[in-house]
C-alpha cells in the first residue's frame, strides 16, 4: 500500500494548500464557536438581542456558511464578511449599552454579548483579509 492510497481502502486525503491571505477555516471556527456561545447563552437565560427562534436560526445559518466556507467559493467570504459585520453591530452595540447603563462587567449577559462581539470582530478581520487576497492573488482562487 502506498502513501496516496492510504489505509481505508484506496481514499486518501488530498494534500493541504496553504493559499496566501486565505483565512477562511479561522472565520469557519469562529462561526461554529459563535453558534455553540448563541445557544449557551439562551439556554442560561442570559439576554441577547434576539428571540429564541431568532438565535436558532442565527446559529444555524453560521453553520451552514461555515460548512460551506471554500476557497473556490468567491462569493461565500462576501456572504461570511456580512454576516461578520450584522455580528458587530447587533453585538458590540448592545454590549456598550449594557456597559453605558452600568451592567456589572461580570454580569454573564454582558460577558456572553461581549465574547459575541468580539468573535463577530475577528470574523470580519479575517473574512476581511480573505477577500483582499482573492483581490490581490485570483490565480490562488479558482
Amino acid at each position: 500500500m502506498t502513501h496516496e492510497e492510504g489505509g481505508d481502502g484506496g481514499i486518501s486525503v488530498p494534500p493541504h494548500h496553504v493559499i496566501p491571505h486565505y483565512h477562511g477555516d479561522g472565520v469557519r471556527a469562529i462561526f461554529v464557536a459563535s453558534a455553540v456561545l448563541l445557544i449557551v447563552a439562551k439556554s442560561t437565560g442570559a439576554e441577547i438581542p434576539l428571540s429564541t427562534f431568532g438565535t436558532v436560526v442565527v446559529a444555524v445559518i453560521l453553520v451552514v456558511a461555515a460548512g460551506v466556507t471554500n476557497p473556490a467559493s468567491r462569493g461565500i467570504h462576501w456572504l461570511n464578511a456580512t454576516l461578520a459585520i450584522i455580528g458587530t453591530l447587533l453585538f458590540g452595540r448592545t454590549a456598550v449599552n449594557h456597559y453605558s447603563a452600568g451592567t456589572n462587567i461580570a454580569d454573564t449577559s454582558f460577558l456572553f454579548v461581549e465574547a459575541l462581539a468580539l468573535l463577530s470582530l475577528i470574523a470580519l478581520y479575517f473574512t476581511t483579509r480573505t477577500i483582499r487576497g482573492i483581490k490581490q492573488r485570483p490565480e490562488y482562487f479558482f
